[in-house]
């Protein structure tokens, strides 16, 4: 069993850091326009299935709440938690639709969409990127493999090169935090820093 968890956690370790830091670039330029937005008047949309409609649902509320400092509460919410609104549209329409028409009733162009899926190819999460960047949201992707066709239809797309589904969420919620943790620095630290230098 304890060669279980050190391969585990080596595994773990060896996925996370390899997908951070080849997407270094890539989170400081979404922390950076996702602080703009919420200066803006404008907000985070996330979601996503299962494990990962648990994370987008984990990071919204790092952004409503807080993260780690005692800030203002942030405009993120998570297309995962309204169960009337999700098994009405399933019921009454399609589960593909669960997430595009909450987009289309409350998305506004300039807002940020974060849909995340392991495999990339969760129908549901493919047709709220479509209807969202019809609107003029930013779109990114949170997925794992090669990315499935989530990777093709957003303007950002964040692949974590694991087909092993734990250790694609495990990458996905840490990505999550260091965008949580550079949005704060960005909007209530930043500046402090600057002060005292």
């Amino acid at each position: 069993m304890e060669e279980i968890i050190e391969e585990i956690l080596a595994d773990s370790l060896k996925v996370k850091e390899s997908f951070i830091r080849e997407n270094i670039s890539s989170l400081i330029f979404l922390a950076e326009k996702i602080a703009l937005d919420f200066t803006s008047d404008r907000k985070l949309l996330l979601c996503g299935n299962g494990g990962s409609a648990a994370d987008a649902q984990h990071i919204a509320a790092e952004f409503v709440n807080k993260y780690s400092i005692k800030r203002p509460p942030l405009p993120a919410l998570a297309l995962t938690t309204d169960t009337s609104i999700i098994t009405s549209i399933g019921n009454d329409s399609s589960f593909n639709e669960i997430f595009s028409k909450q987009v289309k009733a409350i998305g506004m162009e300039g807002d940020i969409l974060l849909a995340i899926s392991t495999s990339g190819n969760s129908e549901n999460i493919l047709s709220a990127v479509r209807d969202a960047r019809s609107l003029g949201l930013y779109t990114v992707g949170f997925s794992g493999g090669d990315g499935g066709r989530l990777a093709g239809l957003v303007d950002m797309a964040l692949i974590v090169k694991s087909s092993v589904t734990p250790r694609v969420q495990e990458a996905h919620i840490l990505a999550g935090h260091i965008l949580c943790h550079l949005v704060d620095y960005i909007l209530f630290e930043r500046h402090l820093k600057d002060t005292d230098a």
